[in-house]
């Protein structure tokens, strides 16, 4: 496993769950109050749901062409300049739309200054009614990363790349202290989800926070709590309120990885050993 010491004093890093979309007319003024107001209250990051200034469009199979945008486009500009306004670092999404019309669902991770620190696509999209996911974006092709940004180490994944544990198996072993998981459900899954999301924490030995859209869209019954799981597996925070803060602290990942089961060897050659013969073999 890859050691990664926390830059920040304290080892501690504040956290705000935003579970509110910014689509509407009033988007952009709205979250730059929100930010404000997590910033007032000592958040250091603040996390939005998925593709949080879009509609919900997976609703149907119908993709618009003003739904996606390249990495300067409005949204990505939006979440930006609410974030260097508001002085916090903030993940928040976009579809992005690269020079050859390649469609992704990717998460913006921004600093408190409005820089983009890094991206991550979604690997794992769903199609089936209310997330017809396939027909507005391709899949991701790059695994998720450790990154640095913001005192602790964290990583990202999107919504349904949680349920595939190698990804946050991934970044426990390089080191990540959390997985943030923006994401959009329906209430009638989320025990499935919560159940997942505690497995992934206890087995990956780091925090997983996930935030929700907030309410039902275009017939899709998405809705659902934020939520937070510490390394051992133990509950935080679960809670439908617009905005909850919790906080991080290394030391707890850095005990837990002490104990069992982090502290079992990771095994990663014999792992991609294997899982290379399966991708040689697929298809």
């Amino acid at each position: 496993m890859t050691d990664a010491p926390p830059t920040r004093a304290d080892g501690k890093l504040t956290v705000a769950l935003i579970s509110e979309v910014f689509w509407e007319a009033d988007g952009t003024q709205r979250l730059k109050q929100r930010l404000g107001e997590v910033a007032e209250r000592g958040a250091d990051l603040a996390v939005l749901p998925e593709i949080p200034l879009n509609p919900w469009r997976p609703s149907t199979k119908e993709a618009k062409p003003d739904d996606a945008e390249p990495m300067d486009g409005p949204r990505a500009t939006a979440q930006r300049e609410a974030a260097a306004e508001a002085g916090i670092g903030l993940i928040g999404g976009i579809i992005h739309r690269d020079d050859a019309g390649r469609r992704t669902s990717r998460a913006l991770v921004i600093d408190a200054t409005g820089a983009i620190r890094a991206t991550y696509e979604k690997l794992h999209l769903p199609e089936e009614p209310g997330f017809w996911e396939t027909s507005h974006y391709e899949p991701g092709t790059e695994a998720p990363k450790r990154i640095d940004a913001f005192g602790l180490p964290i990583g990202v994944q999107l919504c349904s790349d949680n349920n595939r544990p190698e990804g946050v198996h991934l970044l426990g072993a390089q080191g990540a202290m959390a997985m943030i998981n923006p994401r959009a459900t329906e209430e009638k899954t989320y025990q499935r989800w919560k159940t997942v999301f505690r497995a992934n924490a206890l087995t990956s030995c780091l925090y997983v926070l996930s935030v929700n859209r907030p309410y039902p869209e275009d017939g899709v019954l998405i809705g659902g709590p934020s939520v937070a799981f510490d390394p051992n597996g133990e509950l935080l925070l679960e809670t439908t309120d617009s905005v909850a803060l919790v906080t991080l602290d290394a030391r707890v990942v850095t005990d837990a990885r002490r104990a069992y089961p982090g502290y079992l060897p990771v095994r990663a050659r014999l792992y991609a050993d294997a899982w290379d013969e399966v991708a040689r073999s697929d298809g």
